[in-house]
């Protein structure tokens, strides 16, 4: 818990964990901590939503698994590991590592095939790569592939743990790797979830980053092209991915200096980063969103405001 006592700052002075009522926690004697999108979201500060102490949040989630397995509810519960349940949005940082690793130390002392422990080394390389850890990340997902083939696991698993490993090459630099797996997961992903699926979304999305990162951006282009419309008909404009794959485009069409639109992109984010705003509040992926925003901005001061209130973008 070094890591997460040292995020106990101002942000959370006076402040009382949800769960617990504790300022300080009465047997670890950690400090509370802010990883989630409570607090400021729709423009509203509410300081006191969303702090608690990481074991807290762990305890919380363990017992929630636990009554789901008792109860052999379809529904386990497992998101409390990594998402809030106030706010139901993704924990992040420091903070979202540190419950990985307390959700594998709760769970690695059951058998190999057992899908919660399966499940906890996902959520321990979630947490290293929330923190940054794509180095360590790579061997949990190294290990996590070679346990999936030798227990002959089925495709939508194994493609699940392909995803996450092309993702830590990508970090990594090693964009020619992520991309070849990231076409291998969406083509399979296609074929085994059809077209409408989330996974498939998020397996576009994917692939059409991996584009980006090589600099291919027309190829990128093309492809988001296609899917933004699909995403806006099946799940509508706020929908997880739409926003992402919307993002995507954008960086897509404002880094290719051959055909660089900076009045499209401009019009792109604007919408976007206001709709995660008011969705996640000021999130991680919505301050790296409204920086790209900024760039844009700075970038594009010259053009003319009417024309960019007046472009259709996708």
């Amino acid at each position: 818990m070094r890591e997460i006592r040292k995020t106990a700052t101002d942000d959370t002075k006076g402040q009382k964990c949800n769960i617990c009522l504790e300022a300080v926690h009465p047997r670890t004697g950690e400090g509370l901590v802010r990883g989630c999108a409570c607090g400021d979201r729709d423009g509203v500060s509410s300081p006191e939503l969303g702090v608690a102490h990481v074991s807290c949040l762990a305890r919380q989630a363990e017992i929630l698994v636990a009554e789901a397995e008792e109860d052999n509810l379809d529904d386990d519960k497992w998101h409390r590991w990594h998402k809030c349940s106030l706010c139901e949005q993704r924990y992040h940082g420091v903070v979202r590592c540190a419950l990985g690793w307390a959700c594998w130390r709760t769970y690695v002392g059951r058998p190999e095939a057992d899908t919660c422990r399966a499940s906890a080394m996902t959520q321990l390389g979630n947490g290293m790569h929330a923190a940054g850890k794509h180095q360590e990340r790579l061997k949990v997902l190294e290990a996590e592939l070679a346990i999936d083939k030798r227990l002959d696991a089925p495709e939508i698993v194994l493609l699940d743990t392909i995803s996450n490993l092309a993702a830590c090459y990508d970090d990594l630099g090693r964009h020619d790797a992520a991309h070849n797996m990231f076409a291998h997961v969406f083509e399979r992903t296609r074929a085994v979830h059809g077209n409408e699926a989330e996974e498939t979304f998020l397996a576009a999305f994917n692939y059409a980053d991996s584009f980006i990162s090589k600099k291919e951006f027309a190829a990128a282009v093309s492809l988001l092209r296609e899917w933004i419309p699909r995403a806006v008909e099946v799940f509508g404009p706020d929908f997880e991915y739409t926003p992402d794959l919307r993002l995507a485009y954008a960086r897509a069409i404002f880094e290719d200096t051959r055909t660089q639109n900076l009045i499209e992109a401009l019009v792109i984010l604007e919408d976007v980063v206001t709709r995660m705003q008011r969705i996640y509040g000021f999130y991680p992926y919505t301050r790296e969103a409204q920086a790209f925003l900024e760039c844009a901005r700075m970038r594009g001061e010259d053009a003319d405001a009417a024309g960019v209130g007046s472009s259709k973008a996708l």
